[in-house]
């Protein structure tokens, strides 16, 4: 197959397939911004992504979903949203069976198997394969918990973290099993409940051929029955 000729910046060696995209890019280095925000200071190369940007002021979202309710400001985005519904992953890895909905997770993926960690502490020697991952570690070196509880004096790192504790105050339990009445509070915890209805049991025991539905039921297996016996 015939690979396509790639466009390289020669200030930060970021690649592109077409030289509109290149040309597009280098404004980014030269500061040659024509379309400013009438609202905000920031200034664009190209008039698409001032459009773009201009939506977050307007709130504006023409890019309606056709399966939910949801809508989108940039047609990608929707693009990427409408393979939650259809399952569709159409970046696949080179290197193992995993495929993804979207190039970034792909990326990202790949790391796992290159051992790329572009995203170094300057705190420590840990190095992250994603930017969001880097800022949650910085807080272990600041204390900074921005996300804190309305019901209590607790605060968290993560705003998911937040979300999962604030159901204990409120008792809201959003995940409901298909199968019978049980509902929880975590997406985890309907996932361990599920394996009562499917039989599933993921947990192996290397030492004989038992499997549990949890990780618990192994560890305490192994205690049990396996208790200085190793599996030389």
């Amino acid at each position: 197959m015939k690979r396509k000729r790639q466009y390289e910046c020669s200030d930060c060696e970021k690649t592109f397939l077409d030289n509109r995209s290149l040309t597009l890019h280098l404004r980014n280095h030269t500061g040659d911004n024509h379309y400013q925000c009438s609202i905000c200071d920031k200034a664009f190369s190209d008039r698409w992504q001032f459009e773009i940007h201009m939506r977050t002021h307007s709130g504006e979202k023409p890019y309606q979903c056709k399966y939910c309710d949801k809508a989108f400001s940039v047609r990608c985005n929707l693009i990427n949203h409408i393979r939650t519904h259809t399952g569709e992953k159409p970046y696949q890895c080179s290197h193992c069976e995993k495929a993804f909905p979207m190039n970034s997770h792909l990326k990202t993926h790949m790391m796992l198997h290159t051992g790329e960690r572009p995203y170094q502490c300057t705190q420590c020697d840990k190095g992250f394969s994603q930017h969001t991952h880097l800022k949650l570690h910085l807080m272990s070196h600041t204390g900074e918990k921005p996300y804190q509880c309305s019901h209590c004096d607790k605060s968290f790192t993560q705003r998911c973290n937040l979300t999962s504790h604030t159901r204990i105050h409120t008792g809201e339990k959003p995940y409901q099993c298909h199968h019978c009445a049980n509902a929880f509070s975590e997406g985890g915890d309907l996932k361990k409940h599920l394996r009562i209805h499917t039989g599933e049991k993921p947990f192996q025991c290397s030492l004989c051929d038992i499997a549990f539905a949890q990780q618990k039921m192994l560890s305490r297996h192994l205690k049990k029955i396996h208790s200085g016996t190793t599996n030389d």
